[in-house]
């Protein structure tokens, strides 16, 4: 090719570069603008400053939601890249394409500027919280204790350290599976600085942190993707047609989240729905929710005309379309940022101590009664429950309609496991846990040792293998060549080795409850989801290698599984007998806190825990003798009618009986037969 060949694509591909940064600085602007009426309306623009009092002035005032917005919309923008390179575009046997690796490259540079404008939030945060300005912040001893001390400054300096390694992984990541990583962890560093803010201060902070995770996740999702998309098809880039169906599908899933989760989260901070409209808060939500529910109809439109014309050849109409999306998207940002600054009303601060700590009063003396009638709706444990209920369900509806069977007793073990989980979770046991050990000890239990036997029991991986269709392009990746892909993968391979699980199941119990571990978990949502998530994934993983009937990447004999199942269960009997004998409560600071004066002392209650760990195991064990013994039957009848069908077709072939030793003696037989008729 010569240099005039090679001038010709540059010449043509610079009106589409062009467009492309038209739409990023009108995105910009509009942001900022929203950013700015939000602030000028909600007044915090014009605080009231009393004199002789310190104040950090409009530097910061003015700095911090800006390095806010930066740092957000990097944030947005490097998921959106990353997920285009992941999930919309196709690749070849694992493998980022050209367009998938340029955009990767992009979130290496994106990741940089989050970066760097989270940052610069902690220096504007820290001189905002001391009023005082940027200069006397930098350089002084106040910024490092910021940064390592106090749960915002912590928060914003993971987001550094975990965005410069986005960053620099990114630079060398070529394969799908490098970069689904990198979604993933980019993902995870959005999540801190939402979490420390005011939705841990909520009066049902549990509800309102679950929302605040979900509500960010999925906007992010929703508005990096169409971003990036928007990028995509104003360059004219290939494989537009198959990146925007997968987003429809996508960008769906995100709107019912969003929906839902603010709605979750604006319950959780007000208190009566006139709060909507005589606080700032209220209307700045309103403005935001009327947004969302413009995007909701360009979504729509999106599926019912430009989709369409977009399968036609007419891309254009798609770019116009997704652009004014766009725009609409970074305003709500904008107002969003502003939102997050901005306390919900006062009236619904709590004075009860206890209040602040569960987020709900402190309940009477614990009864049955009382268990099955105080129920606590727990968004992540619900929202949990909806999802493996809703996906399995339908993967069963989708094999009965194409003339699968799939066996009753996996469906039916399936949602056995989800009600009990639904009854840990969601009941008064709920409740209690995070008032009383014992109580605490029984949901453990509940969800480390008796609902993952039935989860497992449901196959829910075969069950997704036979449901999904492969992918339409052969060497992309549909959802069913990455759960081969996981399933097949380094990872999986260790963590599924009877010795990595049996450790992680036994190991991790003693780890959480004898160190400071325990405490700080019953301190903070986060560390309930974490114990929960825990204790069901630590549960599924040790009963898939005892009676899984899921494929893995090992496969033990049923004897080496009733060796390792008896070797395991005496360490939570130990474990119970370690809690009975010990004469100090664990996490007493918390209990103390509580000021409960009913009941046993706590000292007195983790001995009834420990009681409850002990004997609890025989349960679940007898449960697993059973399926294993029922699995150890049905394996060796497969067997036997396995033989007996290979010895048939070699009788058929050979004009014998198919067994050799069959064969064997009755010629013996023959042979003295004839010897003795020849006497």
């Amino acid at each position: 090719m010569n240099k005039r060949e090679r001038a010709v694509p540059a010449a043509e591909t610079t009106p589409d570069n062009k467009r492309v940064v038209r739409i990023a600085l009108a995105s910009a602007v509009v942001a900022v603008v929203a950013l700015a009426i939000a602030m000028i309306a909600g007044g915090a623009a014009t605080p009231r400053v009393i004199p002789g009092l310190p104040d950090e002035g409009p530097f910061t005032r003015w700095g911090l939601p800006l390095s806010k917005l930066l740092m957000d919309a990097s944030g947005v923008l490097t998921v959106g890249a990353l997920l285009a390179a992941t999930v919309f575009l196709p690749s070849d046997k694992g493998l980022l394409g050209k367009p998938a690796l340029a955009y990767v490259k992009a979130a290496s540079w994106l990741a940089l500027a989050w970066a760097a404008a989270a940052a610069a939030t902690m220096i504007f945060s820290l001189s905002e919280a001391l009023r005082v300005p940027v200069a006397d912040v930098l350089g002084g001893d106040e910024l490092t204790s910021f940064a390592s001390q106090i749960s915002q400054g912590i928060a914003l300096t993971l987001v550094v350290l975990f965005s410069v390694a986005i960053a620099l992984f990114a630079r060398g990541t070529i394969t799908v599976g490098a970069s689904g990583g990198l979604l993933v962890l980019a993902m995870a560093t959005l999540l801190p600085p939402a979490l420390t803010g005011h939705s841990s201060s909520a009066p049902n902070h549990d509800l309102a942190t679950t929302g605040v995770a979900a509500h960010l996740l999925a906007l992010a999702l929703w508005v990096g993707g169409l971003a990036i998309l928007c990028v995509h098809a104003l360059r004219r880039r290939p494989s537009l047609e198959i990146a925007a169906t997968r987003f429809s599908s996508l960008a769906l899933w995100c709107f019912v989240a969003v929906g839902l989760s603010g709605l979750f989260s604006t319950v959780a901070r007000l208190t009566s729905l006139s709060e909507l409209f005589t606080s700032a808060y209220g209307l700045m939500l309103l403005a935001k929710t009327a947004a969302f529910a413009v995007l909701g109809v360009f979504g729509w439109w999106h599926r019912k005309h430009t989709l369409p014309r977009l399968a036609t050849g007419v891309p254009g109409a798609f770019a116009r379309f997704a652009s004014v999306e766009l725009l609409i998207m970074f305003a709500t940002v904008g107002v969003a940022v502003v939102l997050a600054r901005t306390a919900p009303p006062q009236e619904i601060l709590q004075t009860d101590p206890v209040v602040d700590l569960l987020g709900y009063p402190l309940p009477p003396e614990i009864s049955l009664a009382n268990l099955a009638s105080l129920w606590w709706f727990d968004l992540f444990s619900g929202t949990l429950i909806a999802l493996l209920g809703g996906f399995y369900l339908a993967g069963v509806v989708r094999l009965a309609r194409r003339g699968d069977h799939w066996p009753a007793g996996r469906t039916v073990a399936w949602f056995v496991g989800l009600l009990i989980l639904l009854l840990a979770t969601q009941t008064g046991v709920a409740r209690y846990a995070k008032v009383l050990f014992s109580a605490h000890m029984a949901e453990h239990m509940t969800l480390a040792m008796l609902v993952p036997i039935f989860l497992v029991l449901g196959a829910p991986v075969t069950l997704a293998l036979r449901a999904l269709k492969p992918a339409a392009r052969r060497g992309d990746r549909g959802p069913r060549e990455w759960l081969t892909t996981i399933l097949h993968s380094r990872f999986v391979r260790f963590v599924t080795h009877p010795a990595i699980a049996t450790a992680i199941f036994v190991v991790s119990t003693y780890a959480l409850y004898f160190t400071p571990l325990f405490t700080s978990a019953m301190e903070e949502h986060l560390g309930h989801m974490a114990m929960t998530a825990h204790f069901l994934l630590s549960g599924c993983l040790f009963f898939w290698v005892i009676i899984g009937i899921d494929p893995s990447p090992h496969t033990l004999p049923h004897v080496a599984r009733l060796i390792v199942l008896f070797v395991t269960m005496p360490f939570h009997a130990f474990f119970g007998i370690a809690l009975m004998s010990m004469g100090t409560v664990m996490a007493a600071e918390w209990y103390d806190q509580l000021g409960r004066t009913w009941g046993a002392s706590a000292l007195s209650d983790q001995q009834t825990g420990g009681a409850i760990a002990w004997g609890f195991g025989e349960i679940p064990t007898l449960i697993v003798l059973i399926a294993l013994a029922f699995q150890w039957w049905r394996d060796d009848d497969r067997k036997a009618r396995r033989a007996d069908r290979r010895a048939d077709a070699l009788a058929a072939r050979t004009g014998g009986s198919g067994d050799a030793q069959l064969d064997a003696y009755n010629d013996y037989l023959t042979k003295l037969n004839q010897r003795d008729n020849s006497q």
